[in-house]
């Protein structure tokens, strides 16, 4: 194990701490007030000159001088290095904690589109592998539902792309509105949307998408001095516990086109 130099020096403090503290006790032990060395003391040691020639008052002094060379050291090294070690862990804190900040912006930013607010499809696609990992342990169905907006390309030839970047907006609006909290929504593409749904089956499966293209068909979207509308069509699927997300997603896309070549504005499931 490697120790930091605030630790050593600790231990150093500790030690110079418990030696002064036992020569204390050894003096009060062996020398009596008077300077004589006490009864209890070995034959051996009291025919050395340093017990016969020491005095209680001497060993006193040397002890208290150890005891004050520990404080001073502890004072004027110890506490200067502790303090300045944790002036910079309070540093490096900050530091991690504005990486960490910087780090959760990124991933904010990378699994989140830009213009609606929604996930996007790196974040829905994960999300789809994991309910399907999940739900398929426990035995539950999993719906997902791919919506992409009838005559989008119209809208942006005819009112611009700030039209068209309005209409999506709005309709990601619509979609959360209409989605329960557990619901993943995200926009897959450009005018496409995808909606996670677990737990259902596919008679509310189809409940839900046919209430989020009412609501779709409903919008009125202001740009300028117009009014824009919008209409939806949707794919529908439930997981057979089997397929792949990929799989899984590129049946649902196939209803989806089912839905548009069927004349749009329309469920298919």
């Amino acid at each position: 194990m490697r120790f930091h130099k605030a630790e050593v020096a600790f231990f150093i403090f500790i030690s110079m701490l418990l030696a002064a503290l036992a020569f204390q006790v050894q003096a009060y032990r062996l020398i009596d007030p008077d300077g004589q060395v006490l009864s209890k003391l070995p034959d051996f040691l009291k025919n050395i000159s340093f017990f016969k020639n020491v005095s209680f008052h001497q060993l006193a002094i040397g002890s208290a001088v150890s005891l004050t060379i520990t404080v001073l050291f502890g004072a004027g090294f110890l506490y200067p290095l502790i303090r300045r070690q944790g002036k910079e862990e309070n540093k490096l804190r900050a530091l991690t904690q504005s990486l960490s900040v910087r780090s959760d912006t990124l991933e904010h930013e990378a699994l989140t589109d830009s213009l609606t607010g929604m996930q996007n499809r790196r974040y829905f696609d994960g999300a789809l592998e994991e309910y399907l990992q999940e739900f398929g342990r426990i035995g539950k169905p999993v719906g997902l539902m791919v919506l992409d907006l009838d005559f989008f390309k119209r809208i942006n030839d005819t009112h611009g792309h700030d039209a068209g970047d309005e209409v999506l907006r709005v309709v990601a609006r619509c979609l959360r509105d209409c989605t329960r909290y557990h619901d993943v929504v995200a926009r897959v593409g450009g005018e496409e949307f995808g909606i996670i749904a677990p737990n259902v089956d596919a008679s509310l499966l189809a409940i839900l998408a046919e209430r989020i293209r009412k609501a779709i068909a409903k919008l009125s979207i202001e740009n300028g001095n117009i009014h824009l509308k919008v209409t939806t069509s949707v794919g529908l699927v439930i997981w057979d516990g089997r397929e792949s997300s990929v799989e899984f997603y590129r049946r649902a896309d196939q209803l989806l086109y089912e839905a548009k070549r069927g004349g749009r504005n329309r469920v298919v499931a």
